[in-house]
């Protein structure tokens, strides 16, 4: 899920973004919730933005999110992490696994997202 910006305009993702904005919990496997807010999800991961953690590239988390009426839990691996500023990471993940639910919804387009 790195950012996929081209000077030819063109997109290299390969699943097709689904712009959100709602509170998320996540957490490192094992550990207690945070929370964080989501920037967009697709089938394969989720941009979500954290303050006051640090997190790392390769770090496995378990999220907390809805699609639709269902609270979805999924965990994944960070493919990348940004800091916005002295507090703040945008972080890139990739589900590694997900509920087939989500995985339907999401490919649908998330219309109700």
């Amino acid at each position: 899920m790195m950012p996929s910006s081209r000077a030819d305009g063109r997109d290299r993702r390969k699943f097709q973004r689904i712009p959100t904005e709602q509170l998320i919990s996540f957490a490192f496997v094992e550990a207690e919730n945070r929370l964080g807010v989501s920037k967009n999800l697709s089938r394969g991961g989720i941009c979500f933005e954290v303050m006051g953690c640090e997190i790392a590239m390769g770090d496995v988390l378990r999220l907390t999110f809805n699609v639709q009426d269902e609270t979805i839990v999924a965990v994944g691996k960070v493919t990348w992490a940004t800091d916005i500023d002295d507090f703040t990471q945008e972080v890139g993940l990739e589900f590694i696994q997900i509920d087939p639910f989500a995985l339907e919804t999401l490919e649908r387009g998330g219309s109700a997202l």
